[in-house]
């Protein structure tokens, strides 16, 4: 925590003298012996052997110890026997955890689902519905706390009976978005929020794109369910691809630069998801060790004009007008149908007098 707590060290630069010398108090005791390393500049020696640095560094660590207990946090090292041994071989491996809630979720495979802040009702209830189906898997979902998709995610993973990991671009005692309070509070008491932060750090713009290597390295897979072409997912699926893990993309409509990202992703390679199925498949996870997967069958047989108002309807909202020139029907036909359609769970009103479809057979 001292080295982590000095200007101009990172993770990368940490590990590595950590690595030559043996162990963290070996760099602080004589960090004379790097001189002569390659990539060791005298200035960096300089900031290691300022005494006057060293001690405010020492005392703040004590400070930020003492404090874990406010939170009610847990604190893991690299060699620490719960520190995720996926984390522990990256050259950029993050030298410290903060974590709160349960650490056992960081023993079982997880898949990310990430993607835009700003996403599509289409993109939350997808994320929202693989996440559940995930957990009800027995797969831990991971995801990075923001609106959109990330919130959707955490979100359809606790309906699904938790399995839930939030890493944070901010210190574990900042609340960023100041609006998902409550969802930080569940997924502590379900599952499991991190940061590698200090307490205390603010949610600086830098801080998310090193993020993202976390939530992706906690990972088997990530599934990207809306990204535009410059989003910050992108850069988490890069990332995942660096680090040898599997790369979903969920497809969307073509004119919707919402999904401009993801289908990018599917021309370079990534996987075309659909279903929870093709994530689980893919990654040879067997029906052996999992739990059913969510019945998605249609309630009942469906009349022949509700079969086709249904196959008219798409997870894309649509009015009316739409639906008559599509299907044929009379607008008075199309509402009775709706009003079935709705019963049934099949159809639901969104704003704008437009309606979407809810499952798919």
């Amino acid at each position: 925590m001292t080295l982590s707590l000095l200007p101009g060290l990172g993770c990368t630069l940490i590990n590595r003298l950590v690595r030559w010398l043996g162990s963290p108090a070996a760099v602080l005791d004589d960090p004379s012996g790097l001189r002569s390393r390659p990539g060791i500049g005298p200035r960096l020696v300089d900031i290691l052997s300022d005494t006057r640095q060293r001690a405010a560094a020492r005392q703040r660590a004590r400070d930020e110890l003492r404090r874990l207990g406010e939170f009610d946090l847990t604190l893991l090292t690299p060699d620490c026997p719960a520190f995720p041994s996926a984390l522990r071989v990256l050259p950029d491996s993050p030298v410290l955890l903060y974590c709160r809630g349960a650490l056992d979720w960081l023993e079982r495979p997880a898949v990310a689902v990430i993607g835009s802040r700003a996403a599509t009702d289409y993109g939350r209830r997808v994320a929202t519905t693989f996440a559940t189906e995930l957990v009800a898997a027995g797969v831990t979902v991971v995801s990075g706390a923001a609106y959109g998709i990330d919130a959707a995610a955490h979100r359809g993973a606790l309906a699904g009976g938790g399995g839930t990991i939030a890493v944070l671009g901010c210190g574990i005692d900042v609340i960023y978005p100041r609006t998902h309070a409550e969802l930080f509070g569940s997924i502590a008491a379900n599952g499991l929020v991190l940061s590698e932060y200090p307490l205390g750090t603010r949610p600086e713009g830098f801080r998310f794109p090193a993020r993202n290597r976390i939530i992706s390295g906690l990972a088997m897979a990530v599934v990207v369910v809306e990204a535009t072409e410059k989003s910050g997912s992108l850069i988490t699926a890069r990332l995942a691809l660096d680090q040898g893990r599997e790369v979903f993309a969920v497809p969307g409509r073509i004119d919707s630069r919402k999904s401009a990202g993801t289908h990018r992703l599917i021309q370079q390679g990534a996987h075309l998801v659909q279903s929870t199925a093709d994530i689980l498949e893919e990654l040879s996870w067997t029906r052996a060790c999992i739990s059913d997967p969510v019945d998605t069958a249609l309630p009942s047989p469906l009349t022949e004009p509700e079969r086709r108002l249904l196959d008219a309807l798409d997870v894309y909202p649509r009015d009316i007008d739409a639906l008559v020139r599509t299907t044929g029907l009379t607008v008075a036909e199309i509402h009775g149908l709706l009003l079935q359609l709705e019963l049934q769970g099949l159809v639901r009103q969104v704003p704008g007098q437009q309606y979407e479809r809810v499952r798919t057979d």
